[in-house]
C-alpha cells in the first residue's frame, strides 16, 4: 500500500512537470497574459460615504453611485446610458455640488501627460447634453467653476471661460500662440519635470482666475522626423536643454467677470513650480525657484475688496536642490499650510504658517514617501512611508501635534491607498515581490472592510508555470552596503556556474529595488531566469528612501557614484561560486541606458554584454530642469557632464554593445544614440543598433513591445 501510495505521488508530481507551461515573450507582450486585474475608475463623492463609477450593462456605459460599503452593488444610475451612448467617453468629473458633470470624449495624448479633448456638459436634473464650446476643439483642462455655473478651458493656448446658463463663451487672454505664447496650461519642460499640466486656478468664490503665462520665444526649438508619409513630417517644439534659456514665467490674476488680467510681481525667480488657492478664502500660495533649484520660496497673496496684497513668508535653502512635490494643502484655519521637506536629512512633514514660522510633524531616520491627506476634524494626518526600509512602503496616520502614530497597513511590502473626501475610507493596494495586488476597501482606523480585488485569476494562470522567488539580498557597493534583488534558475543548483543579467535604473527619483509586485517585468525576469540566467537589481548611491545624504551623494556628478557601485556588485558577484565571472551582463532603460552605457565602457572589464535602450549618453542633451537640479549648468560643471559622459568612455568598450532608440522620442532624444554611435565609429567599436521609427521614449504600440523584447531576449542568448 504505501508502495502503490509512493508510486502514485510521484506520477502526480511527474505529470504536474510536465504540465508546467513555459515562458515566452510572446505571452507577456502579445497575448499580456500576465496584465493582473485592478479597481478603478471610481470617483469618491462629496459626503466620502458614497462614490461613482462606469458601468457596463447591455445599454451601454453608464456612471452609477455607489455606498463605498456596497461596492458590488448595482448602485443609483446618475447618468444613464442612454445619455451619453452617442459619445464614446473617456472621462468625467463633477461639479461641486453633484449637479452637473463634465464628459472628456475623443482624447489625444500630447507628451508625458498633456492631452487634447472634445468637451461635453450634462445637467443631471435636466438630462440635457451639450457640447462644451464646438467652434472651438479640441480644447484641454477643462473644469467647473467652484460655484458650478462656469467652466474654464484652454484652447490654442489660451484661457476661456463659458458661463452655462446663457451659453456665453469669453476669451480670458488673446495672445497664445503656439511655440511662442502659452496661457494657463504649461511648456514641455515644466509638464516632464515639474509633473504639471495645469497652469490655472479658481479662487474658492468664482470670481478669480490666477494662470501661469510662458512666454517661450526664446527658447530654442527642437526639430524630429515622423515618417509616416512619402516626406517625413517635421514636428518643432519649444526644449530647453542643459545650460539654455527658459520660458519666461509670469503669473497672472483675472477677474473673470471684467476679463481684465494684472501680473503679479514675486521678485527674482527662474521658475514657478505650483500655485495653489485655499479652498475657503482667497488666499493664493505660490512657490517660486530659483534657476540651481536650492532656494525655494513661499507666498502669499490675499484678495480683499478688489485688491490684493503680496507677501513672501517662507524660504527653504539647501546646498543641493530642493525637492518639489504636491503637499501644499492649506488648513481651514486660513493661517497654515502642511509641506513635506528634507531640511532635516529625511523627507518629513512640517506644518507651516503665514508667519512664516515651521513645526515638524512626522520625526525619524526614514524617508516619508507620499502625503495623503488630512482629517481636519479630528485631527489626523494621513501618509505613507519608509519606516520599515527603502524597500518598503506602509500608510500611517499621526495627529497634526506628531503624537499617537500608528500603522494602518499591517503586510510588509507595498502599500498605498487612495481616500474617499473626508478620508472616512481608503482603497487599499498592497503586493509584495512574489505576489499581484489585492486591493481593499478599508476604514480609516485601517480596519479591511471588503476584499474588492484579489486577482484570483492571474494567479492561477501563474501557478501554471515554474516560477522563481524574487529574493532581497544586500550588496557591498563601492563604499556603502546596497540594496539589491536576485532571481535564480529553477532547480538551481549551487555547484554550477550560471551567467548574470543585470538590470538597472539607477537614477535620481526611482528605486527598482522594491518589495513589490513587477508584473510584466518581473515575468521576464524569470523567463530568463528559466533559460539560466540569474537575473539581480540594485539600487546604488542616489537613489530614493534612505534620506538626503544617501540620494544626494551624486550631486554634481551623475554616473560617478552609481557606475562605480555598478561595477563594484559585478565584481562581488564574480566571487561567488555560483556565478560564471565572465559571463555579466547589463541592460537598462532611459537613465539605465546611461548607467548600461557606463558599464560597458568605464566597466568594460566586467561587463561582457549591455543593452542600452533610449539612453541619455551626455546630459548637455537633456532638458535643463531636471539636468541642472542635479549638475548645475555646463557652464559652471563642465567636468560633471563630461567625465561621466559614455560618449567619452567609447574607446573602453569591449563587450557585446547594443543601442536602442525611438526616433520619436521628445524626451532622450535620438540625438543621445546618434552622438554615442559618432563616437563609436570614430574610435572603431563595433556594435549593434536598432531604432524604432516615430516612437516615443516608451517604445510602445501595437506590436512594437513584443518585438523589442523578443529582440532583446534573443540578444541575450546569443551574447551572454
Amino acid at each position: 500500500m504505501i508502495l502503490r501510495f509512493k508510486l502514485l505521488l510521484s506520477c502526480l508530481l511527474l505529470a504536474t512537470t510536465i504540465q508546467a507551461q513555459e515562458l515566452s515573450v510572446e505571452k507577456i507582450w502579445k497575448d499580456y497574459e500576465f496584465f493582473g486585474a485592478s479597481v478603478s475608475g471610481f470617483r469618491s463623492m462629496n459626503d466620502g460615504n458614497y462614490f461613482s463609477k462606469r458601468t457596463n450593462s447591455e445599454k451601454g456605459e453608464s456612471i452609477t453611485k455607489h455606498k463605498f460599503t456596497d461596492y458590488e452593488g448595482s448602485g443609483e444610475v446618475l447618468i444613464p446610458a442612454d445619455a451619453i451612448k452617442s459619445l464614446k467617453m473617456d472621462n468625467y468629473s463633477f461639479n461641486a455640488d453633484e449637479t452637473k458633470a463634465l464628459i472628456m470624449t475623443e482624447s489625444k495624448s500630447i507628451y508625458r501627460r498633456s492631452y487634447s479633448a472634445i468637451y461635453y456638459l450634462y445637467d443631471l436634473k435636466t438630462q440635457e447634453l451639450i457640447p462644451l464650446d464646438n467652434s472651438r476643439q479640441p480644447q484641454t483642462l477643462a473644469e467647473y467653476s467652484p460655484d458650478g455655473t462656469k467652466v474654464s478651458y484652454i484652447y490654442k493656448n489660451n484661457l476661456y471661460v463659458k458661463t452655462i446658463a446663457s451659453g456665453k463663451v469669453k476669451q480670458l487672454t488673446k495672445d497664445g500662440k503656439r511655440n511662442e505664447i502659452i496661457n494657463g496650461t504649461t511648456d514641455w519642460v515644466y509638464e516632464e519635470e515639474f509633473a504639471i499640466t495645469k497652469g490655472y486656478e479658481w479662487s474658492p468664490d468664482s470670481k478669480y482666475i490666477a494662470y501661469l503665462r510662458f512666454d517661450e520665444q526664446e527658447v530654442r526649438e527642437f526639430n524630429m522626423n515622423f515618417f509616416r508619409t512619402l516626406y517625413p513630417d517635421l514636428y518643432t517644439f519649444k526644449y530647453p536643454k542643459a545650460g539654455e534659456d527658459n520660458s519666461k514665467v509670469t503669473i497672472h490674476l483675472t477677474n473673470v467677470k471684467k476679463g481684465k488680467s494684472k501680473q503679479i510681481h514675486l521678485g527674482d525667480y527662474e521658475y514657478i513650480p505650483r500655485l495653489k488657492w485655499s479652498k475657503t478664502s482667497n488666499d493664493l500660495v505660490i512657490q517660486t525657484l530659483n534657476r540651481h533649484q536650492n532656494k525655494l520660496k513661499y507666498h502669499l497673496i490675499k484678495m480683499n475688496k478688489k485688491k490684493f496684497s503680496f507677501s513672501s513668508f517662507f524660504e527653504e535653502n539647501s546646498k543641493t536642490y530642493v525637492e518639489i512635490d504636491n503637499n501644499l494643502l492649506i488648513l481651514k484655519d486660513g493661517n497654515t499650510i502642511l509641506r513635506t521637506s528634507e531640511s532635516n536629512g529625511y523627507n518629513h512633514i512640517y506644518k507651516l504658517g503665514f508667519d512664516g514660522k515651521s513645526s515638524q510633524i512626522t520625526k525619524g531616520n526614514w524617508d516619508v514617501i507620499e502625503f495623503l491627506g488630512i482629517d481636519e476634524e479630528k485631527g489626523w494626518i494621513y501618509y505613507t512611508s519608509a519606516e520599515s526600509g527603502a524597500i518598503n512602503k506602509a500608510i500611517y496616520k499621526i495627529k497634526l501635534d506628531g503624537s499617537e502614530k500608528q500603522l494602518l497597513s499591517e503586510k510588509e511590502g507595498h502599500s498605498s491607498a487612495e481616500f474617499s473626501n473626508g478620508m472616512k475610507f481608503f482603497i487599499k493596494t498592497w503586493s509584495d515581490a512574489n505576489t499581484p495586488p489585492v486591493f481593499t476597501l478599508c476604514s480609516n482606523e485601517g480596519k479591511e472592510i471588503t476584499v474588492l480585488e484579489n486577482n484570483i485569476k492571474l494567479n492561477e494562470i501563474l501557478s501554471q508555470y515554474t516560477l522563481s522567488k524574487k529574493e532581497f539580498v544586500t550588496f557591498k557597493g563601492a563604499q556603502i552596503e546596497l540594496n539589491g534583488w536576485m532571481i535564480k534558475p529553477p532547480n538551481f543548483d549551487p555547484n554550477k556556474k550560471y551567467p548574470v543579467y543585470m538590470n538597472v535604473y539607477g537614477g535620481p527619483g526611482s528605486n527598482m529595488v522594491e518589495n513589490s509586485w513587477g508584473s510584466v517585468n518581473y515575468m521576464y525576469h524569470q523567463l530568463l531566469a528559466q533559460n539560466g540566467y540569474i537575473v539581480v537589481s540594485v539600487d546604488p548611491r542616489g537613489t530614493m528612501y534612505r534620506g538626503e545624504e544617501f540620494k544626494k551623494m551624486t550631486y554634481l556628478q551623475l554616473g560617478k557614484l552609481e557606475t562605480e557601485d555598478v561595477i563594484a556588485v559585478a565584481k562581488e558577484l564574480q566571487n561567488y561560486d555560483y556565478v560564471n565571472p565572465k559571463r555579466i551582463g547589463i541592460m537598462g532603460w532611459s537613465y539605465g541606458g546611461f548607467m548600461s552605457s557606463l558599464a560597458m565602457t568605464k566597466g568594460a572589464d566586467y561587463f561582457k554584454m549591455g543593452i542600452a535602450v533610449a539612453p541619455v549618453t551626455s546630459w548637455r542633451y537633456y532638458d535643463n530642469i531636471y539636468t541642472e537640479r542635479f549638475m548645475r549648468t555646463p557652464s559652471e560643471n563642465a567636468a560633471g557632464y563630461d567625465d561621466n559622459s559614455p560618449i567619452n568612455h567609447v574607446q573602453n568598450l569591449k563587450g557585446k554593445y547594443l543601442l536602442i532608440h525611438g526616433s520619436g522620442d521628445d524626451n532622450v532624444h535620438y540625438q543621445n544614440t546618434m552622438e554615442m554611435i559618432n563616437a563609436l565609429v570614430a574610435n572603431d567599436k563595433q556594435f549593434d543598433l536598432f531604432i524604432y521609427p516615430n516612437k516615443n521614449h516608451g517604445i510602445y504600440g501595437g506590436n512594437t513591445r513584443n518585438h523589442l523584447f523578443n529582440m532583446m531576449f534573443e540578444y541575450t542568448l546569443k551574447n551572454l
